[in-house]
Order: structure tokens, then sequence, then C-alpha cells
């Protein structure tokens, strides 16, 4: 027990006391002040000689040793197996040598604080589901449960339950009354699919392997099923038997969330006893390489289907491939070019006999190309757009993102009909060789024959980064940003996240452009938090210093690029621009 009044005590405060209002006497204003500090260096030094300075300094720095000594120790905060003994050379490490250790020694504090949180939690669950905890109770000292069963305020018109431990930030949630975009594109607490479902992708730095294709006879490429088929065997004859089919609302079409094998099993049996259906994609691209399918959309004449693509990924190719293949059923999609790719790369799926009535638009000349148009024109529906870039891996998803994505094929095959009627009423215009329905399977056709390719790293990938053409950089600067293009290329392999939320595009262009030598400059030019920068920051200082030492390699690219003629390896001129799947800068 401390006693205030113990007289040793008292006279140690009193010099201590003595000793702060001396040094505050030699820096004018408030030591936390950002403008006024203890002097450093030389100034420091001269200051050091006098023992009014001295002794207090000194005082405080072996108060400072001592308390982290005990932190180092401590089994208490980093665990019995994990304890992290502080340095006994201290004086002579370098700063980032001290700074790992102080990172570790955090990290294994707020890993300790975590593994209380989550007893704390799973506490309080058995006390809610008990009854016995009133979510607005103010003696919950600041802590607000996010899952559980009762809706808690300003969630509204939400089910509670669909959120399943997950945190959004409330002001996402509150959006729900103000008619703005209920979901945020990135939800950081959802745990990522590729864990969750053992989900298995290769990052190489190879090209995609097309394993469910055939290669031409001199293997330079592969075959699509497409160049087998005849366009002309998918083009409506008659117009007569073109009929169109009213869809009946949502609420009366019977729907079905696939999430377990055997339901796309039936999935997969109702689809071969039709001749068409329409699909669509959900995707995410933020937190992975080379993205993720979330969902899969499919809607006959009569019923709406969302597959759940993260859970039943390595099923849907072999269920559903052939049925995508089979050039007699007819597949009507929107703006499919991405959507086509993704099929590739995650099911082996390969389409033939497309309908995209994204192209169908364009060839009707029509005021804009969006699906929210063509509903709007044919269907007088005004489609909810809110949940378009929407976080798709959040799992279960509430009904109103069930609702969106129904949207988006549930009208489409009604859409499909109205467009060949107008299509096989319109005459030929001169700048097209065939009829304008022809035409938009010609369009549509070639769309299939995208073959999906994985973003490479080369030694100019650097010069596709957006905006570096305009930045002015010089040969060190250009250096620093190849290395970083680089790193982050590697770790995003590695971890399976997107270039872009390792190191986004802008950051990246403006560490460059600062140069920042040391750990604590880098960490004050980062604006905002960037997990993989602050976990390796020791190592970026590393990388930026040895970019340095390299400048002679990049002064031939600054100077192309200073005269605004810089030119890719291809002999084209680089302008700027990067894969927005690929380098996604949020």
């Amino acid at each position: 027990m401390k006693n205030d009044n113990d007289p040793i005590a008292m006279e140690a405060r009193s010099d201590h006391s003595k000793n702060a209002q001396y040094i505050k006497t030699l820096v004018p204003g408030p030591l936390s002040s950002s403008s006024r500090t203890l002097p450093s260096n030389q100034e420091f030094n001269f200051f050091n000689n006098f023992d009014n300075f001295r002794l207090p300094i000194n005082q405080i720095d072996k108060t400072s040793d001592s308390l982290l000594q005990i932190i180092g120790s401590s089994s208490k905060n980093s665990g019995p197996n994990n304890s992290i003994n502080f340095p006994n050379n201290i004086d002579r490490i370098a700063d980032d040598e001290a700074y790992r250790w102080l990172t570790g020694m955090n990290d294994g504090i707020l890993e300790q604080f975590n593994v209380s949180v989550d007893e704390f939690q799973k506490i309080r669950e058995k006390e809610e589901e008990m009854g016995c905890v009133d979510g607005s109770d103010p003696s919950n000292n600041g802590f607000q449960l996010v899952q559980g069963n009762k809706k808690k305020k300003g969630m509204e018109g939400w089910n509670s339950s669909s959120y399943s431990g997950v945190k959004v930030k409330k002001g996402a949630l509150a959006a729900v009354t103000t008619g703005k975009a209920k979901v945020p594109f990135h939800i950081p607490s959802i745990r990522k699919p590729q864990e969750e479902y053992n989900i298995l992708v290769n990052n190489s730095n190879e090209p995609f392997v097309h394993v469910w294709l055939q290669k031409t006879e001199d293997g330079q490429r592969f075959v699509h099923p497409m160049e087998k088929e005849s366009v002309m065997d998918f083009v409506d004859k008659d117009i007569a038997d073109i009929e169109p089919i009213i869809p009946p609302s949502i609420e009366s079409t019977p729907f079905k969330l696939v999430e377990e094998v055997k339901d796309l099993k039936e999935l997969a049996a109702k689809l071969r006893s039709v001749h068409e259906f329409a699909v669509d994609l959900e995707h995410n691209q933020y937190r992975s390489f080379q993205g993720l399918t979330c969902l899969m959309q499919i809607s006959t004449r009569t019923e709406d289907f969302v597959v759940d693509a993260l859970k039943l990924r390595i099923h849907i190719g072999p269920y559903l491939r052939e049925i995508f293949k089979d050039p007699a059923k007819k597949k009507v999609m929107h703006g499919a070019d991405r959507d086509i790719l993704w099929l590739q790369r995650d099911f082996g799926i390969y389409l033939c006999n497309l309908f995209d009535t994204g192209q169908a638009s364009r060839v009707l000349k029509m005021e804009r190309n969006s699906l929210e148009h063509l509903l709007q024109h044919y269907c007088g529906v005004t489609a909810n757009k809110e949940y378009q870039n929407a976080d798709w891996r959040l799992r279960p998803l509430p009904s109103e993102m069930l609702r969106y994505a129904r949207e988006d094929t549930h009208y489409l095959l009604y859409v499909y009909d109205l467009m060949r009627i107008k299509l096989l009423s319109m005459p030929k215009e001169p700048e097209h060789i065939d009829a304008p329905l022809v035409e938009v399977y010609k369009r549509s056709s070639d769309v299939c024959m995208q073959l999906y390719e994985k973003e490479l790293l080369t030694p100019n990938s650097y010069l596709n980064i957006y905006g570096l053409q305009g930045a002015g950089f010089n040969a060190r600067q250009l250096s620093i940003v190849a290395a970083l293009c680089r790193w982050r290329d590697y770790i995003a392999r590695v971890e399976d996240e997107s270039t872009g939320y390792i190191l986004p595009n802008k950051v990246l262009l403006e560490i460059a452009n600062q140069m920042p030598v040391t750990a604590s400059k880098l960490r004050q030019l980062l604006k905002s938090k960037h997990p993989y920068v602050e976990r390796y920051l020791v190592d970026v200082v590393d990388i930026i210093r040895h970019s340095l030492q390299n400048v002679i390699a990049f002064e031939a690219a600054a100077q192309q690029l200073r005269m605004g003629r810089l030119l890719n390896a291809s002999g084209e001129h680089v302008n700027g621009r990067t894969d927005g799947t690929k380098q996604f800068t949020p």
C-alpha cells in the first residue's frame, strides 16, 4: 500500500518536482508541445554538461529502463511461453531494433487483451441467452455486443442474427434509416473466406493454366469450346416464335439459397431441364490477390437461386461446368466481360451460347447501358444499386443483400425477350455487316472467348501504377517505386491480399515522393492504418534505403517520364493505368 505521508517518498517527490521545473526553464513552453521539446543533438550535449540538467535526465532514463525491463520480463503480459526479454545493450542497439522489440511487446499485450475480450464476450453471450443482460444497461461499461438475438438501437430493419458476430461500423448500420449505402465495401472484421472455407489458390508469378481446356496441336494456346461452334446456330430465326414472358414479382417467385451440395445437385438437375437461364456473379477483389467469386445468382422463368460460391467453391465446377458449356442452352447475362473470367478462374467454367444484354443495349444505341437503366426502361423497376460495391464476403447475408442479388437476374430473361424483338425489327445499320441481332450474338461470343490471365510481375510493372506518369519523379524516387511495387506484390501473393490492400497506389507514390529513411518518418507519413506496412515497417524502411543505392538503373526511365514518351516492353506508350481488379485502390 502506498503511503503518501512517507517522508522519504515526500522528499523524492519534492526533488523530482524541482528537477522537472528546472528542465522546463531550459525549454520554453510545455514539454508536450510538438514544436517545443527538450534540446537535441549538439544542444543536448551542451546542456548535459550541467548537473541540474544531467541528473534529472539520467534519473528519467534509469526509471524508463527499469519499467521496460519489468514489462519485457512479465509473463502475465506476453504469456508463459512468449516472454520477451528487454535487450541489455539498449544503449548500443539501433532505433529500428528497439522498435522491433517494442512492437513485439505490444503485439503480445494486444493478443492477451483479445483473448480476454473473447472470454468476456462468451460470458456475456451466456448471460444474454439467460436473459440476464440488457443491451441498453448503462452498467455495461461501454461494451456493446454486436451479435445476439436482440436488435440493438440503430439496427431496425436488419436481421441482427445475420451478422453472426461480424462487427460493422455504427455509421454503416445507422445509414439504414437514411437511405444511404447500408453495407460498406469492406468489413475488416470478417474472417477471410480463404481461411474459413480452406480455399486454395495459386498466386505464383506464373501464367494461369486452363486445365479444363484442350490445347492446339502445336501446344501454343488453349482452345475455347466456342471455337467449335457457329454463332449463327444461336441466333433466333423467327420473330413470331418470341413471346415475352412477364416474370412474377420477386415476392411470389420461389427462391432457394444454395448452401449445401445436395441443393447444388438439385439446381443442376433443374437447369438441365430448361433451355435458357440468367446468370450473374458477386465478387470481392479487395481481400485476395486474384479476387474471389462470392455469389452466383441464377434465374429460370419460374425460380430464383443464389449459390454461396465461397462455401461451395470446389463443387460448383463439377456440377455446373457441362451445363454452362452446353451450346443448346442459352445463358443471359449483363455486362459479362469480367464474370466470364471469374467463372474460368474460380470454377473452370467456360460458356457457350451467351446473350449479353449489355452488348445488346449498345447495338440498340440505348441512352445508357447499365442494368439499372434496362430494368427501368423495360420493366418499370427501380433497381436498388446501394449494394453494388458491398462486401459480399459477409455471412450470413442480410435479406436486403439477397434481394439485391436476386434482382440482377430475376428480370433478365424478360429483358432478353424484349431486346430480341427490338433487334429483329431493326434495319441493318450501314456500319455493321450483320443484322443487329447477329451483331449482338457475335459480340457476346467474343466476350465468351476471353481467357483469364493472372497478373504477372515484370521488371517494368511499376511503370503501370496509376498516377506515376504525372508525378514528375526523379531516378531516386522511381527506384523506390519499383522496389515497393516488388515488395507489395510478393506480400500480396503470399498473404493472398490485393496489392491495393497491402499498399495503395496513392500511399506508395507518397512514400516515394517523401523518401523516408527511418521508421519514425515513415510512420508519420502514413495517414491511415495499413496493417501490412505497419507489420513490416522496418523492412519497408530497409527497402527504401537500399533503393537509394540503386539509382543509376532508373535514370533513363526518369528521363523518358519527364519527356512524356515512356514505352513499355511491347513498344506501346505507357498510360499509367493498372488492372483495377489487381491494383485496387479504395
